[in-house]
């Protein structure tokens, strides 16, 4: 079925028109009649001296944002039982009247981020898995996987998004992590029930991601496959590519290739600090992405009935490759790597947690981590997420959820409890103050202070928030 997207003089007229402060909110509208009869009256009507785009619009397309008082926080004084009754209004179906749209149907019902985001996003739903496990929703958490696993065997590998303008980019693979979560016997499924899509989504990242590395070794990278402006920041993108001096065609992959990072954006990605412009995603090599990515070869290792051998060689020799790559001497932090100067970079990001929390970093590593972890990420309100403030939303001064229990985990997988347990009531503080303040749980936080609204990014600040949720109680829970 077409979508929107797809109808390009309707989408860029309306795109470009500014007729939404979002440039998500006209790709993810639902069509209330066939759409390619919308774009044939628009090609009709659109000179008449009469026309009115933004009445057409409204006549023939509907929002599936959620007006923000249909959810109402009644547990002002209990952070805990107001996620518990959050979840129920961040979850969703795909009703058959959307399907006249850019969503993707899925099976099962799954959890939405909240705000702007009223789609099921691959990385953010682990971390909200955790939050709802924890709310005993084992039969949401399990309909959720099985939702990645029908992506994965319907495409071949998860998109960023159940949209079908997303179908050119993952995430990071953290499908992994979820399946083993089923370890737990409360859940009917084991990993070895998703064999199938793990393999799948590996074959995937090594064939589609794969990059060779300076004395020969496989690692991988984030890309995109569609270096166009994406349909969600239509209007953003070709500003950008306006200013810039850049093949348009290569900055809309950085940019998308950013995206797939999740970290979207981040002087990480950069050549200057604060220029998006740029950005330079496709000539970085990840360290978290490889981490992940060993995880998932640790994984199929273990549970393979015939290739298990090969898996494990695999893990074992992406283990040595990440230390080789990616441990930044003279920073003692794991960095990502450059390809096209041939070193580890210096900039300092959280993504240098995850040697830690896979249990990849040595004992010296790991305390120099810890070291540099105390001394120049740790704030008022827990973990920034890199040391430069660029305007950036993953940037100083701002801290991301996932982030922190990855930090927090690696800590305490080291013996460092101390700093583990300070990161975490700092977070837990931070998000309680914000909540007792105006009721929500936020997508981000500005963890340098506990009064100062956080900022950055191509959108306003969003409430919900699933992975802020999930990462909350985790950590409330976790001792």
């Amino acid at each position: 079925m077409a979508t929107i997207v797809e109808q390009k003089k309707l989408f860029e007229a309306v795109q470009l028109s500014r007729l939404f402060e979002d440039s998500k909110s006209f790709p993810d509208m639902v069509a209330t009649r066939n759409i390619e009869d919308i774009s044939g009256d628009f090609e009709k009507k659109k000179t008449e001296p009469s026309f009115d785009l933004k009445k057409f619009i409204s006549k023939n397309f509907r929002s599936v944002i959620p007006k923000s008082e249909t959810f109402v926080t009644q547990h002002i004084g209990d952070p805990e039982q107001h996620i518990i009754n959050l979840w129920d209004h961040l979850t969703k179906k795909t009703e058959p009247e959307n399907l006249n749209s850019t969503y993707i149907s899925l099976p099962n019902d799954f959890v939405v981020p909240g705000g702007r985001f009223q789609e099921t996003y691959y990385w953010d739903s682990y971390f909200t898995m955790l939050g709802l496990i924890i709310s005993k929703k084992n039969d949401l958490v399990l309909g959720m996987i099985k939702n990645f696993a029908f992506l994965i065997d319907q495409f071949g590998f998860i998109p960023n998004g159940n949209r079908t303008y997303f179908l050119s980019r993952s995430q990071p693979p953290f499908f992994s992590l979820m399946v083993d979560l089923l370890d737990d016997t409360e859940f009917s499924n084991k990993p070895i029930d998703f064999l199938s899509q793990l393999e799948k989504e590996y074959l995937f990242w090594m064939t589609k991601r794969s990059i060779t590395m300076p004395d020969g070794e496989i690692l991988n990278r984030y890309d995109d496959d569609s270096p166009t402006p994406r349909p969600e920041s239509f209007i953003e993108d070709i500003e950008l590519a306006e200013k810039s001096t850049r093949n348009p065609k290569e900055l809309y992959r950085n940019i998308r290739a950013a995206c797939e990072s999740g970290w979207d954006f981040s002087s990480r990605w950069f050549e200057k600090d604060g220029d998006l412009s740029t950005i330079n995603t496709t000539n970085i090599v990840p360290v978290d992405l490889n981490c992940l990515l060993f995880f998932l070869e640790k994984q199929l290792a273990s549970i393979h009935p015939t290739d298990g051998l090969h898996y494990s060689e695999k893990a074992h020799n992406r283990k040595i490759a990440i230390e080789k790559y990616f441990w930044n001497h003279n920073m003692g932090f794991f960095c990502d790597f450059d390809l096209a100067k041939k070193t580890v970079r210096s900039n300092l990001s959280l993504a240098g947690v995850f040697p830690l929390y896979f249990n990849i970093a040595n004992k010296m590593q790991a305390e120099s981590s810890a070291k540099i972890l105390e001394q120049k990420f740790l704030k008022i309100g827990g973990l920034v997420t890199t040391t430069i403030e660029s305007g950036q939303q993953w940037d100083a001064p701002n801290g991301w959820a996932p982030l922190q229990w990855m930090a927090y985990v690696g800590l305490k997988n080291y013996g460092f409890k101390s700093l583990a347990d300070k990161i975490k009531t700092n977070w837990i503080r931070l998000n309680e103050t914000t909540f007792y303040k105006n009721g929500k749980f936020t997508e981000k936080y500005n963890v340098e202070s506990n009064l100062a609204e956080t900022g950055g990014g191509e959108y306003p600040n969003q409430d919900g928030f699933g992975w802020t949720n999930g990462v909350f109680l985790s950590l409330k829970k976790d001792h």
